[in-house]
């Protein structure tokens, strides 16, 4: 590791501890993350990917993670490359809540279109990108009644490949991300218009090209009315590319040209 990124994570894990000190009389929950990621290059121009995910988490009236699952999801995204530096992105999600703390103790299953673009900073053994998305959200509320919201989403994120200068198969990777969250309502509601705060740091391995594996500690701040809301939740990304062709590839593996005679 170089001593640049050293510096780096150090101050993560700096600002880190200080939202853990400063919070410490808010109300906190933990949780256990894990998502499957399958993506697909269609060309030069276009990719496609499908999210499946879901959440445990400790709640008011359950301290054990693993008892309680509050959410499950499937999103499908379409990107389109306008750029080395740009990339555009359109994404449709459902949401399966259940006693999610932060919405409340009851059945609440949401919609979600969401657009975003994202751009790159592409550096000499680092990457940097800045994402902005834009959330129409469709939610049930406590009455059954379905609500829209609409909420916005400001994220940094910073990439530092360790034994290698690009992420390719056999290289270990850190990353932290902070993002900031904010919705015209804040009451999901919320007090401000600031609707919370995401920090996040982990570290990830490509066992090939097309499988990866990430594993990160998420931390989450939400002000509320009366109090605040923490989440410290851990989190398993497995990222697969072409899972079809790869899966038809190796099932049908294609013969090997024969030698001809000149």
């Amino acid at each position: 590791m170089t001593k640049r990124t050293g510096e780096y994570f150090l101050l993560c894990l700096l600002i880190a501890m200080f939202q853990l000190q400063t919070f410490s009389q808010t109300t906190s929950y933990n949780q256990l993350c894990n998502e499957i990621q399958l993506a697909r290059t269609i060309n030069d121009r276009w990719a496609a990917e499908i999210y499946l995910g879901g959440t445990f988490s400790s709640t008011p009236s359950e301290s054990r993670v693993l008892k309680t699952n509050i959410q499950r999801y499937v999103s499908g995204w379409a990107h389109y490359y306008l750029s080395p530096r740009w990339k555009l992105t359109s994404g449709l999600a459902y949401y399966y809540n259940k006693d999610v703390p932060d919405i409340g103790q009851y059945f609440s299953p949401e919609w979600r279109l969401s657009l975003q673009g994202i751009y790159y900073i592409h550096k000499t053994g680092f990457t940097l990108m800045t994402r902005m998305r834009g959330e129409f959200r469709v939610m049930m509320n406590e009455e059954g009644v379905y609500e829209d919201k609409y909420r916005y989403r400001q994220m940094l994120k910073y990439i530092q490949p360790l034994n290698g200068k690009i992420l390719r198969r056999g290289v270990f990777y850190l990353f932290s991300t902070e993002e900031l969250l904010f919705k015209p309502k804040a009451k999901s509601e919320g007090i401000t218009f600031f609707d919370r705060n995401r920090f996040e740091i982990g570290a990830g391995y490509l066992f090939t090209d097309n499988f990866q594996l990430e594993l990160s500690y998420l931390n989450e701040f939400m002000p509320r009315d009366n109090f605040n809301e923490m989440y410290n939740a851990l989190q398993i990304t497995l990222t697969f590319n072409n899972p079809l062709t790869n899966l038809k590839n190796a099932i049908f593996p294609k013969p090997a040209e024969s030698d001809q005679d000149n």
